[in-house]
């Protein structure tokens, strides 16, 4: 078994803080696994009749536990919050883990019974330290098969495994908790979403080939967002009327579904810029835990990749992606810091092999790798 060290250490450390650990993420990405590899710990899952019917009386069942406990599909319990509420609140030296549907987290049920007790972590597919784990770090054999453990692991490009995982998502994650009817029109927006990953979302342009309302392609959206199958990325503006102020970038969630959907079966130059972006942008929700992540454009055109606000009122942190360091204009940034001076500037490429910071027309730009990308992150995420 695969130890996936970043991971584990991410919730040895949570547990430091709090006793439960809300762990989420797609299907596939690797949670049960994880929890298997955690040390000493005692597994459950509750997809299983007798594993729920031992926790039927939950405080007896939780009183016959000691040490580190994985409490795997914790929502097919009938009253999970109340079952995670007594183990906070009556037994705090019990740590531990549990994992279940978005609809759990997203509930008022369970937000309620559990804010401030609880310690969320959520499992993106697989970022730079997992590669390592995983003994291939070849980013793009990462790109074009995924970043999902199985389909990474696979010799060839798993393509039937592509729709057996979006089929499953419909049956398990979306008909059975959302009750959804129309899936056509739900995976037809899920597809064109993919095609157009990382492109602006405007309900419109989706609403006539799915064949469904503007308000419905939005609540998709919703949907899609909750379940993490995309992430949004909103824009920053301080409502300049020269600025984009309101149409999100959508991003799917795995670089392999882009390929797959865009029919990319081996990569060429021009495709690994935007799939560098993608996984740029699972690095970074991997590494900040947070997925307030912003972009910044302006009417004219001009556009900062991802921008990071480290603390409210701080100013703002520009990520420009870059898979070759020779392509980078700072034309771009030059028009956003005229509007917004301070803050630091970020080029992450994927060709330097040392940092180096650049003045360029009066604007510092520190250059950075993947690994300089990390320290840079986690010494932001310190921060907040």
């Amino acid at each position: 078994m695969v130890k996936r060290r970043y991971w584990i250490n991410r919730i040895e450390r949570g547990w430091e803080r709090r006793s439960l650990i809300w762990l989420s993420g797609v299907r596939r990405v690797g949670k049960t696994f994880l929890c298997k590899s955690l040390d000493n710990v005692e597994y459950f899952d509750c997809e299983l009749p007798g594993v729920r019917h031992r926790m039927e009386d939950p405080e007896s069942f939780l009183r016959s536990l000691k040490g580190r406990v994985v409490l795997d599909e914790i929502h097919r319990l009938f009253n999970p919050a109340e079952l995670l509420k007594i183990a906070v609140d009556h037994l705090p030296n019990l740590k531990i883990v549990a994992t279940g549907s978005a609809t759990l987290q997203t509930s008022a049920k369970f937000r309620d019974a559990l804010t401030g007790r609880k310690e969320e972590i959520h499992l993106t597919p697989m970022i730079s330290e997992d590669l390592e784990d995983f003994g291939n770090t070849n980013l793009r054999h990462r790109f074009l098969h995924g970043g999902l453990p199985p389909f990474f692991l696979s010799q060839s490009v798993p393509e039937r495994d592509f729709q057996e995982w979006v089929d499953s998502y419909w049956a398990k994650d979306i008909q059975e908790l959302f009750r959804l009817e129309r899936r056509h029109a739900f995976q037809k927006l899920l597809e064109l979403l993919f095609v157009n990953s990382g492109g602006l979302f405007e309900a419109t342009r989706y609403a006539r080939p799915c064949e469904i309302s503007r308000a419905t392609v939005s609540n998709y959206l919703s949907v899609l967002e909750h379940t993490s199958a995309v992430y949004i990325v909103r824009p920053f503006s301080t409502h300049r009327p020269t600025e984009i102020i309101s149409a999100p970038k959508v991003y799917a969630f795995d670089t392999g579904f882009v390929c797959y959907y865009r029919g990319w079966q081996s990569l060429q130059p021009e495709n690994l810029g935007i799939l560098w972006e993608h996984y740029l942008l699972n690095e970074i929700i991997a590494r900040t835990q947070n997925r307030n992540i912003f972009y910044w454009r302006d009417k004219q055109g001009h556009e900062i990749d991802f921008i990071l606000i480290p603390h409210r009122g701080q100013p703002p942190i520009t990520i420009e992606c870059k898979w070759s360091s020779g392509n980078y204009e700072e034309k771009n940034l030059k028009v956003f810091r005229k509007k917004y001076p301070e803050g630091e500037n970020w080029v992450v490429c994927q060709d330097i092999r040392e940092l180096y910071p650049r003045k360029v027309n009066g604007l510092q730009i520190n250059f950075l790798n993947l690994a300089g990308l990390v320290t840079r992150l986690e010494e932001t995420s310190r921060r907040r």
